[in-house]
């Protein structure tokens, strides 16, 4: 039986476990990324590692995020992010250079290889035939030190994708067609491997567009073949040499199938709050914006602001709705320049900002009270944008731009005839924004602003927990749910006591106050919990607060993982009628727990409150289990340490 693409890289990466499904498999990890949002934990997590230089192939640091310097919080952490970064051999992408994502895929990108973000949309490179995987800011931190990432082996699904894209349909609308069909649930403990006749007529960009928003089915990757059109990709960025070819067996297997026809597919919009709401264009056409985004890491290409600069060349935006346009990159900016499109965006009234997250990550631009806006960006969910009550929609680089010229959401097959963008066939690449570490790191100072506060811990898990319930969430609660970002949080992700602050904000602004007062307690949740952003500060600021366990119907992938690296339990209600048996304010009590988790059994919860016992499941690895009782993963690994030092000093 011959072996899926994935399997093929799985394997030549294994280090422990065997691939099989639902059962956990160590495998090595060749690059690393982060951005600037998460890359100051992460930076001081490997410090507490102890290891003097990282041990990957390649590890970059990012800054993207935080690129608005309104106060001294984000100067600093960019101050540590250089020289941290200088001192323990990881590449430095300087603020302007572009977003982690797109900047990776262009220089970095090595089909093949895996490669470990902390940040959600790390698998965009799997356009270019990486394992790219997003994972929580720890897990980073112990593969940059050579350890294996730990991961439960997921389902291997099969997109097929036939015929070829109708003109002004694109690769963002069979993203959202698949979120339409899957839902925001639908890739959780699975991996989309693509194929098919249909992947020959996209290119690398749009390739990563639809791996890119792979995050939001909950996958824990996507990925495409290395073929020939990632050859003439790799040729543009002057790296043809780092190309391989790659592809599955003609007989390989695969535990699910699913066809998309390419030729059926039309313009799709996804409405607010979730990028699985998704209807096509032309059923909430018309609708009156405020406000149009273009870029972000899922959109911001050359291909993508081409095609934007070509529908909006010689015409005039209207005054009523701000356009903004975010390059991906600062090569992208250099290279649509050239073409003579930056004159042509500019020319229509369209704002173009810096390269970077920008809008995406609410840093800046946020709409109107109440505002309608248009984004090509990956996630729209309450809040994100800055703005409270706006309303976001998610729609391709072709429909935000036809929709530039009118002020309302338009269908771009109104425009006519298609646009057509020369490939760009040589890159101008220009690097001097990405600082290579030191040679000798022995000179490099590591400067350290005040927003710098040291890594929170907890303890070892106590065999008793008990507290109430501080809050209780519904289905597909999001990281930014928990954690909003913005600029006046994001200022703080070096700074877990000051960020704590901002716990549940939007959804529950007297939680904060609550926890403090009770002393903590648990949060419960519906299903999916923790989707969305990869951030581990929506679980290590529960856990500063005191939190001690999160009940659940079902988490996602990374908040799960992140949870238990924090130290704190993550508890799987067994029956579905068990969240209706639990209240806010009900007083829960869990004793045994120590022996429990050792022996992997089932634990029972105890509602004081309304004298009732309920049967949760930590469902934890073994490895999973050591890390819980040592009250987190920093705490395993020192202690792993230790025993590694003891065994090594004792006499034969």
């Amino acid at each position: 039986m011959g072996k899926n693409l994935v399997q093929k890289i799985l394997q030549a990466h294994l280090v422990s476990g065997e691939l099989k499904t639902g059962s956990e498999i160590g495998i090595s990890i060749d690059q690393t990324l982060t951005q600037d949002a998460t890359g100051t934990m992460v930076y001081l997590q490997f410090e507490s590692i102890g290891i003097p230089r990282v041990k990957t192939k390649l590890s970059v640091s990012y800054v993207d995020h935080n690129t608005l310097q309104t106060s001294l919080e984000n100067s600093d952490d960019h101050l540590y992010l250089q020289t941290v970064a200088a001192r323990y051999g990881i590449y430095y992408s300087r603020p302007g250079n572009g977003i982690c994502h797109q900047v990776h895929l262009e220089r970095f990108a090595i089909p093949g290889q895996t490669l470990l973000g902390s940040d959600s949309h790390t698998p965009t490179c799997g356009g270019l035939g990486m394992i790219a995987i997003g994972a929580g800011g720890l897990d980073v931190a112990v593969a940059m030190s050579g350890s294996p990432f730990f991961i439960a082996t997921p389902k291997i699904v099969l997109v097929k994708l036939l015929g070829h894209l109708r003109p002004w349909v694109s690769a963002k609308d069979v993203i959202l067609h698949l979120l339409q069909r899957l839902t925001v649930k639908g890739g959780v403990g699975k991996i989309f491997e693509y194929g098919g006749p249909g992947i020959r007529c996209l290119s690398i960009p749009e390739r990563s567009t639809i791996t890119n928003m792979g995050a939001e089915l909950g996958a824990t990757t996507s990925l495409f073949p290395s073929d020939e059109i990632s050859r003439q990709f790799l040729k543009t960025q002057h790296r043809e040499k780092d190309w391989i070819e790659q592809a599955p067996d003609k007989d390989a297997q695969y535990e699910e199938e699913l066809e998309v026809n390419l030729n059926s597919l039309e313009p799709l919009i996804a409405l607010p709050h979730s990028p699985d709401n998704v209807r096509t264009v032309k059923e909430v056409a018309g609708t009156r914006l405020s406000q149009i985004c273009i870029g972000s890491c899922t959109n911001s290409s050359y291909n993508d602001l081409m095609v934007v600069a070509k529908i909006l060349k010689g015409k005039t935006i209207p005054p009523e709705v701000s356009v903004t346009i975010s390059p991906g990159s600062r090569q992208v900016l250099e290279n649509i320049a050239r073409e003579g499109a930056l004159e042509d965006l500019i020319g229509a009234g369209a704002r173009v900002l810096e390269p970077a997250c920008g809008p995406c990550i609410g840093m800046g631009q946020a709409p109107p009270s109440g505002g309608v806006s248009l984004r090509t960006f990956n996630r729209n969910f309450r809040g994100r944008s800055g703005t409270p009550d706006a309303q976001v929609y998610l729609a391709s680089a072709e429909t935000a731009a036809a929709s530039a010229l009118t002020g309302v959401i338009t269908d771009p097959r109104e425009l006519g005839k298609p646009i057509k963008v020369k490939p760009l066939h040589r890159a101008i690449i220009d690097d001097k924004l990405i600082v290579p570490p030191a040679v000798d790191p022995s000179k490099v100072e590591i400067i350290r602003g005040p927003n710098i506060k040291e890594i929170p811990k907890r303890g070892p898990i106590e065999d008793t927990l008990e507290g109430e319930v501080l809050i209780k969430l519904k289905d597909n609660v999001s990281t930014d749910d928990v954690l909003p970002a913005g600029t006046k949080v994001l200022a703080f992700r070096s700074n877990i006591p000051a960020i704590s602050r901002f716990t549940f904000e939007y959804v529950d602004p007297d939680f904060v106050n609550r926890a403090r007062k009770k002393k903590g307690g648990f949060i419960l949740a519906g299903s999916n919990y923790g989707q969305g952003s990869s951030r581990e500060h929506a679980a290590l600021a529960p856990m500063h607060l005191g939190v001690k366990a999160v009940l659940a119907k079902s988490f996602a992938r990374i908040h799960r993982v992140n949870l238990i690296n924090a130290g704190l339990l993550p508890l799987v209600l067994e029956e579905e009628v068990s969240y209706d048996q639990i209240d806010q304010g009900d007083r829960l009590r869990l004793k045994g727990l120590r022996e429990a988790i050792k022996a992997g059994k089932g634990l029972t919860v105890t509602n004081v409150t309304k004298q009732k016992e309920i049967l949760v499941n930590p469902q934890l690895t073994p490895r999973e289990a050591e890390i819980i009782l040592a009250g987190g993963l920093l705490n395993h690994q020192v202690e792993t340490g230790r025993k590694l030092v003891s065994a090594g000093n004792r006499k034969p």
